[in-house]
């Protein structure tokens, strides 16, 4: 049964006598966008096969934030992705694994960043797609919101039948395209909220989730013109990493591309080793550029009317992909797995004040540590750590506040980052760790309900790449014997647990 959300006490840090110092948010979340931005071309890119890629407005914002370089997500599709970061908890806590359980039933009534605002005076205002909507959030859970929350009312280019379709400016004219939608919102809420703000009475917390670029690609035609047909390439690697088990893979016709009629036309299998015909591949790959470029266009709007009510001085922005991408690298499509891929994603927070003059870490980062980020930089004492049982703890983190990498960005910080993935009807999960120079995945037996537990005793696949001499994970060592020495170690801290890949100021045992 759900009950109220707790409210728990927060001190602000307080600077001076007369007046606590906060800060407002704006808080941009973008849908299965992996870092195919500007900011992270070299090593970090995706892909070393693409365009030239056009993202000038977020490109801008990284160059006034923290530019997270390396930071992943802790379950590769929107729910889990989503629950994860509004919580600050991983899904072994939320037990949220799919489109459907909401974590306040399956898991605990934890606090969420809108939430947490809400509980500290701040009026919480969202739009689009923050929560996975539907019941898995109990319908954008209602309770860390002090406004009636706001969907695109006219939807009528969201679920299209093809993959992906430029949309003439004749027809957006006159039907907007849900972001274009969404965008509009956003810019009137700022409006409605800047007197309060800008006067000290009541700071604001702003969602605005935007729907693109998911399946189906819609983006306006114009962006076309930005990746000629010509300028579109394969990836190099359309097959499985060498090596790797089955049960890493993901038939993705099944999961979500085989929905729409087009690829249905080409009788795709969806198997290991299949892949899509070449055309296809360059349609879609090409569709999702634009349909990239097309919201970094509407961010940098809502960016130009946060400047223009003058109210960027006092407010911290931040940007999220919910999870990375597969564009046809390894033959694959869509998220579902563990692959760098799926579980690299962009984030960013503009500080003003600390951020100005753009920060970028290489250093290893995770979803979860936006929740704490965003608490100390507002202003308010840092969140706890979380227990090891923390069913019934309200407010904590398992994330790690990264305020400290925007005043030294290259400091001792995490030795791992921590993602999953069920599989087999949620019998396996496959637990993935990334350190600085490898990719470590064991797929061992799970339990649900009410253990929630791996038994690595029992083993289905297990995984090793090499970033220093393979970043796109096509070769899988864990046989090889010079690594074994190597497996050994990232098994090791893979089953020991994130708690004991943190930062050394921030070591807890559970």
């Amino acid at each position: 049964m759900k009950s109220l959300l707790f409210t728990v006490p927060v001190l602000l840090l307080c600077f001076g006598i007369v007046r606590c110092q906060k800060k407002n948010i704006l808080f941009f979340a973008s849908d299965d966008m992996r870092p195919e931005l500007g900011v992270y071309l070299g090593s970090d890119f995706p892909s070393p096969i693409h365009p030239e890629v056009h993202t000038p407005n977020l490109d801008a914002l990284a160059a006034k934030s923290l530019l997270l370089k390396r930071s992943y997500v802790q379950q590769a599709v929107c729910s889990p992705s989503r629950t994860s970061l509004l919580t600050g908890r991983r899904p072994d806590t939320t037990h949220v694994y799919d489109l459907i359980h909401y974590f306040r039933n399956v898991g605990g009534n934890y606090t969420t960043i809108p939430g947490f605002f809400k509980i500290n005076g701040y009026r919480t205002v969202g739009m689009g797609k923050i929560f996975h909507p539907g019941t898995a959030s109990d319908y954008d859970d209602p309770i860390s919101w002090t406004d009636p929350y706001y969907h695109a009312p006219d939807a009528k280019f969201k679920f299209m039948q093809q993959s992906w379709r430029a949309v003439s400016k004749d027809e957006y004219t006159i039907r907007p395209l849900l972001d274009m939608q969404i965008k509009e919102q956003a810019k009137k809420i700022l409006q409605e909220v800047a007197p309060a703000a800008k006067s000290g009475q009541q700071h604001f917390f702003v969602a605005v989730g935007f729907h693109k670029p998911h399946l189906p690609f819609i983006f306006p035609e114009e962006f076309l013109s930005l990746y000629p047909r010509e300028n579109i390439r394969l990836p190099d690697n359309q097959y499985a990493p060498v090596g790797m088990p089955d049960v890493a893979w993901i038939d993705y016709i099944t999961e979500e591309l085989g929905a729409f009629t087009d690829i249905q036309h080409v009788y795709p299998s969806g198997a290991i080793n299949s892949t899509l015909p070449n055309e296809v591949v360059i349609g879609l790959r090409r569709a999702y550029y634009c349909a990239v470029s097309y919201t970094d266009s509407l961010i940098g709007e809502v960016m130009e009317e946060l400047e223009s009510l003058e109210l960027a001085g006092n407010t911290i922005v931040s940007f999220w992909g919910d999870h990375g991408w597969q564009l046809g690298e390894h033959g694959e499509w869509c998220k579902h797995t563990n692959f760098e891929d799926a579980t690299h994603a962009p984030m960013m927070v503009s500080v003003p004040g600390l951020t100005d003059k753009g920060v970028v870490t290489e250093r290893l980062t995770e979803f979860v540590d936006l929740f704490p980020t965003l608490v100390e930089a507002a202003g308010f004492d840092p969140l706890p750590l979380c227990p090891a049982d923390s069913t019934g703890t309200a407010l904590c983190t398992e994330g790690t506040s990264m305020v400290p990498l925007m005043k030294d960005p290259t400091r001792e910080w995490k030795t791992g980052a921590f993602s999953q993935y069920p599989r087999n009807n949620y019998t396996v999960m496959g637990y993935t760790l990334r350190t600085d120079k490898y990719r470590y995945t064991e797929w061992p037996e799970f339990t649900m309900a009410p253990d929630y537990k791996p038994n690595w005793n029992k083993l289905y696949g297990v995984e090793l790449y090499d970033h220093s001499v393979d970043p796109e994970e096509n070769y899988n060592r864990y046989k090889d014997p010079q690594y074994q020495t190597i497996v050994t170690e990232l098994s090791s801290q893979l089953r020991k647990g994130w708690r004991y890949s943190q930062p050394p100021s921030a070591m807890h045992s559970p």
